[in-house]
């Protein structure tokens, strides 16, 4: 009799495995096609389509607005030249073989002091997050710093240092330290303390905690110190560069804005600030964007198919 009653619990319970293991096969059934959507890339023609498009429509109707206030002439040529003379203007520094030469001249200097201001700022950043004594007394003046103005600090290192390479380094690491040290100091705040814990207990403490835990775990927020220390590297070397003048130091996109609005050549005005928006643009396209994207793709943020 007890057998003849237990075997309805029996089919009860074999019913409920078997919905058991048929909901859970249909959730690694979905898991797995998720995975393998996201995992697909898309074609080159999406990919164009969806990144390369957009910009180039925009670039296209500035042009063409551009092109529509010199055509209507709602002020003199001699303000507003029109893109084909800013054009005629590029191709002068072409055929004279000078146009790389002065973009390199900027991005040599601007690359080479925003490294030495990674390298300068990162311990700054590092000390300042994690020795408390230390950001009461210097925290609200690295943050006061990043709000000054770069162009404030050119006077004060063309005095120091005379017009030279040296001052010019002075000045862009002056203008980007303070950024990349925050940006780290703001990361390392949002690094969750058990990860600080965890570490310590397999024995990451010091320089080695430092390296592999606190600075991977903190690396959304010092890639985003980096992005602004890099714009604030060029933008204060475009300050520099802008002020001072010398044989010296050769000629950069900077001191080329200068010349053009010495000389009254709009067109070679409106060419210099295109070049320095070209350069920024390029080096972020291609140096933080990819970096930025794969850390988020790490972590779990981005879609592969992004």
């Amino acid at each position: 009799m007890a057998s003849t009653d237990s075997t309805p619990v029996l089919e009860k319970a074999d019913k409920t495995d078997k919905a058991a293991a048929t909901d859970t096969a249909g959730v690694g059934a979905g898991l797995d096609a998720l995975d393998s959507v996201s995992a697909q890339r898309g074609s080159l023609g999406q990919a164009l389509r969806t990144k390369a498009l957009p910009p180039l429509i925009g670039v296209l109707v500035v042009l063409a607005l551009w092109q529509g206030a010199y055509s209507l002439h709602l002020t003199s040529a001699y303000k507003l030249p029109s893109p084909t003379d800013v054009w005629h203007s590029a191709q002068d520094l072409w055929y004279q073989g000078t146009l790389f030469s002065i973009i390199w001249t900027s991005v040599w200097r601007g690359l080479s002091g925003f490294l030495l201001a990674v390298v300068i700022g990162t311990p700054i950043g590092l000390v300042v997050a994690r020795v408390r004594p230390v950001r009461t007394a210097i925290g609200t003046v690295l943050q006061g710093l990043q709000s000054l103005p770069s162009v404030a600090w050119v006077p004060a290192a063309v005095i120091w240092l005379g017009i030279n390479d040296q001052m010019m380094y002075a000045v862009i690491l002056l203008g980007a330290v303070p950024s990349i040290a925050n940006g780290l100091i703001a990361g390392i705040d949002q690094v969750p303390p058990l990860f600080l814990r965890a570490g310590r207990t397999i024995g990451a403490t010091g320089l080695t905690g430092a390296r592999h835990v606190l600075i991977p775990a903190a690396l959304p927020g010092y890639l985003a110190g980096l992005k602004q220390g890099w714009a604030f590297s060029w933008r204060s070397l475009m300050a520099a560069e802008l002020v001072a003048s010398s044989p010296d130091l050769g000629r950069g996109l900077g001191r080329f804005l200068e010349d053009q609005r010495e000389f009254s050549d709009m067109s070679g005005v409106l060419l210099g600030i295109i070049l320095i928006l070209f350069v920024g643009i390029a080096i972020e396209l291609l140096v933080f964007t990819p970096v930025e994207r794969r850390v988020l793709r790490n972590r779990g943020l981005l879609a592969a198919a992004k």
